[in-house]
């Protein structure tokens, strides 16, 4: 949004909820303001961001991460430029703005990690049907996962594959999974997913992967420490700057349940099977992902699991946990 309202002859402020004022931004607002805009975080490098008129020209970026927030706000600012806008990463992140400018008719071009944009002109719209989001069914495919003889379809969900990467790590780990159903909505894949209870063993997740599972890490830490052997998930920095560092809650968190998680400054290294998931008081940090993760892991633990703050969940998911009933009453 920081990328549309950039473009606008109107002044704008973007703010958020605690966790979103958490979040730094220098990693849009530097790229943004080298194409002309007028934008500004009022509390250092944090929201809320401050945003004047001003005229947005057209640059080629290389971005230090592979982020798709901060590609897509570079790409949307670039509609209001003259000429073409390019970004490029370091790896490939999730292309749904690709996607939407594809399905809208503006021309866009990928080739590798560098998408080109050209600006200068009005497009018309269209309607959009939203699948289900793939990151929120994860938590659900996670929970099937760990339970011996269950069998769970979850239907509509976006199946982009920049989105699907967790599915590859779970078959890796010996997960049944298949995709039902898939056919297109929009541009985007579309389909049904079933997940059926499985004997998972260890894997070794590159951080070239990371980007496609950036949501889904402390579901693989969950479903590692449930899997046979010794898991290590690498290039995972960029996890310490999501609404807390959520490198260090997921291990913390999950060592307070009994589980061997080792976290170093990029990776994390989970030995699987060491102990059954034990009852305890743990915290979500008030991150959402860490909350709903705890939540799924209390549903196999020998014992309560005590969640100081679930709150945090209607971030993303405020019917988390009607889901989660309904599904778990269900088996």
């Amino acid at each position: 949004m920081a990328g549309v309202y950039c473009g606008q002859n109107f002044p704008a402020m973007l703010t958020g909820d605690k966790s979103l004022k958490k979040r730094p931004m220098s990693r849009i607002t530097v790229p943004l303001t080298r194409m002309g805009a007028n934008i500004r975080a009022v509390a250092g490098e944090y929201p809320p961001l401050r945003i004047k008129p001003g005229e947005i020209k057209s640059i080629n970026y290389n971005s230090p991460i592979a982020s798709a927030q901060v590609k897509s706000s570079v790409m949307l600012a670039g509609l209001y430029a003259t000429g073409a806008t390019t970004v490029t990463e370091p790896y490939k992140s999730r292309d749904h703005t690709e996607r939407m400018f594809k399905y809208f008719g503006i021309p866009v071009e990928v080739v590798k990690n560098t998408i080109k944009v050209e600006g200068g002109r009005n497009w018309p719209g269209k309607h959009i049907t939203v699948p289900g989001d793939f990151s929120s069914a994860a938590f659900f495919i996670t929970a099937a996962l760990l339970f011996k003889d269950n069998r769970l379809v979850i239907k509509n969900v976006n199946l982009n594959p920049t989105r699907t990467g967790f599915i590859n790590i779970v078959k890796r780990m010996n997960g049944n999974i298949k995709i039902l159903n898939k056919k297109d909505s929009c541009n985007e894949p579309v389909g049904d997913i079933l997940i059926k209870g499985s004997n998972l063993k260890a894997a070794t997740i590159d951080k070239s992967e990371i980007p496609s599972v950036i949501d889904e890490v402390p579901l693989i830490a969950l479903l590692a420490s449930r899997a046979d052997g010794k898991t290590i998930i690498d290039g995972v920095s960029e996890l310490r700057k999501k609404e807390t560092d959520r490198l260090h809650a997921i291990a913390t968190q999950l060592q307070k349940l009994g589980q061997s998680v080792e976290e170093q400054s990029d990776s994390l290294i989970i030995t699987g099977l060491r102990g059954p998931i034990k009852g305890g008081k743990v915290t979500s940090f008030k991150d959402h992902r860490i909350a709903m993760m705890l939540s799924v892991a209390g549903l196999i633990a020998r014992g309560k699991v005590i969640i100081d703050d679930v709150n945090c969940v209607n971030t993303s998911f405020p019917e988390f946990y009607d889901i989660l009933k309904e599904v778990t009453e269900n088996e």
